[in-house]
């Protein structure tokens, strides 16, 4: 099976969907900063947490706290905070929440009451049941909070995770149509011709320029646009879209795959070692003493 037209077509395969999941996570990520998604992700999951749709209540306050937002300028208006942070230490929140509810510092009883005086039921309900449960020790307070972050905000990454995957399906499936890249279409050229595959990855330092030779001569790019609409535009679409699919296991994955392929179509036998060589080393070895219980000493 070693060197046959099977792993040389899966070489082949994994070298492309690898070079398209590169290119979908880098584009994915540039937009991700650009537009600061995981910033509004995080606010919006804290605003949800703490019921404060409209921002100018608990969250508010916490997001002024030089402890979740150390690269504010603190200005005057809340509101019109510039650089929101994109992560939070579940610590840092839940002394941002303390030192914002409580009027009286270290007094356990006085946050009891602060936390009734609350105007939001759902959140009140929240800190009254964590202050009862940690029996006055404010400490337990403070880390049953950063629990209750903690808890929170696995839904959020959770729901950013999918809208994730979401986003790299359009991507793929966007780079699939642009450049025609039909994984059908792939699949019979690697088939028909194994050893183009086998110059995609070869195991050498760097890049070899045979790879990159290969590389044009795969059917990738159109050579009439716009494409008839009949069944063999139906296939083509079918092979986008396998495409596209093959994005959501991300890059590292296709490259720890291709490498795994590559080394298991180099494998050879293991050469046995000489018997005749390892005799004398034996035979010049001192020899052992043994002990109790036939241990080596």
């Amino acid at each position: 099976m070693f060197g046959s037209t099977v792993l040389e077509v899966a070489v082949g395969l994994t070298f492309c969907y690898a070079t398209v999941a590169l290119i979908v996570s880098t584009v994915q990520e540039a937009l991700a900063s650009l537009l600061r998604l995981r910033a509004r992700t995080l606010l919006s999951g804290i605003k949800t947490m703490l019921n404060d749709p409209g921002f100018n209540s608990l969250a508010c306050s916490i997001y002024t706290h030089a402890l979740v937002n150390p690269h504010d300028d603190g200005g005057a208006n809340p509101r019109d905070i510039k650089n929101k942070p994109s992560y939070i230490e579940p610590k840092a929140f839940a002394v941002a929440l303390i030192d914002n509810i409580q009027s009286i510092p270290g007094d356990y009883e006085q946050l009891g009451r602060d936390i009734d005086a609350l105007d939001d039921p759902q959140v009140r309900r929240v800190l009254q049941s964590i202050h009862q449960r940690a029996g006055g020790d404010i400490e337990v307070f403070q880390a049953s909070v950063a629990g209750w972050f903690d808890s929170a905000m696995e839904r959020v990454s959770g729901a950013y995770k999918r809208r994730s995957l979401l986003v790299s399906l359009l991507l793929s499936l966007l780079l699939a149509a642009l450049f025609n890249i039909d994984s059908i279409q792939l699949f019979r050229a690697l088939w028909q011709q194994p050893a183009l595959a086998a110059q995609l990855a070869l195991p050498t330092a760097g890049v070899d320029p045979r790879a990159i030779d290969a590389l044009f001569t795969l059917p990738i790019g159109w050579q009439s646009f716009p494409p008839a609409l009949d069944g063999k535009f139906l296939l083509m679409v079918a092979g986008w879209m396998l495409t596209a699919s093959t994005a959501l296991f991300g890059a590292p994955f296709w490259f720890d795959l291709m490498q795994r392929t590559v080394q298991l179509r180099g494998a050879g036998a293991k050469p046995e070692e000489p018997r005749a060589a390892a005799a004398p080393v034996a035979a010049a070895a001192p020899a052992k003493r043994k002990g109790i219980s036939g241990l080596v000493e």
